[in-house]
C-alpha cells in the first residue's frame, strides 16, 4: 500500500500474517544463511545499531546490491534499517529507510513492513514497488513451509 509521509516522500507499508514465532521471523530476516532461502541473497550485518549492512548477490558475495545502517534493533521486535544503492553509500540523503515490526497475534506473527523516505520517481521506487511484495510473499512461504518462492528471486522473472 502506498502513502505519503510527512516529507511527501512514497512511503510502502506491506503487512503479511505467518504462521511462525516471532523468535523464526526474526532470525529469517537476520541470518543471512536463511535469508539466501527466501530472499535469495545474503543480508550481512553483525546487527548492532550503527553498522554496516549489505544485500549480498546470493552467487557473488563480492557484487552487493542494496547498503545501509543498522539504525534500530530491538529483538524479535523491531528492526529499522537505511536502504541505499552501493553508489550512494555515501549520500545520506540518498537513503531509505525500512522499519520491520513484529507482533504475535495468537499462534502467528503480523510482520508489518514500511518502506519510507523514498524519492518520487526513483529507481528505487521501482525496485522496491515489485520486490517487497514478492519478497514478503517467499519469506511467507519459508517460514510456513520450508521453502521459498522462486519469483523472489531474478531467476523467477
Amino acid at each position: 500500500m502506498a502513502s505519503e509521509n510527512r516529507n511527501n516522500k512514497p512511503a510502502f507499508v506491506y503487512v503479511s500474517y505467518i504462521a511462525t514465532t516471532p523468535e523464526k521471523l526474526w532470525r529469517a530476516l537476520l541470518d543471512s544463511e536463511l535469508t539466501k532461502q527466501y530472499w535469495f541473497h545474503r543480508n550481512v550485518s553483525d546487527w548492532n545499531v550503527g553498522s554496516t549492512w549489505q544485500h549480498q548477490d546470493l552467487d557473488d558475495a563480492t557484487k552487493v546490491n542494496i547498503v545501509g545502517k543498522v539504525l534500530e534493533v530491538v529483538p524479535p521486535r523491531r528492526l529499522v534499517i537505511s536502504w541505499a544503492f552501493p553508489t550512494d553509500a555515501a549520500n545520506d540523503a540518498k537513503h531509505s529507510r525500512v522499519t520491520f515490526e513484529i507482533e504475535p497475534i495468537l499462534d502467528a506473527v503480523r510482520l508489518t513492513v514500511t518502506h519510507d523516505n523514498l524519492e518520487p520517481g526513483s529507481d528505487m521506487l521501482r525496485a522496491i514497488s515489485g520486490g517487497w511484495p514478492k519478497v514478503l510473499s517467499s519469506l511467507k512461504s519459508y517460514l510456513e513451509t520450508g521453502r521459498g518462492m522462486p519469483v523472489a528471486s531474478r531467476r523467477g522473472h
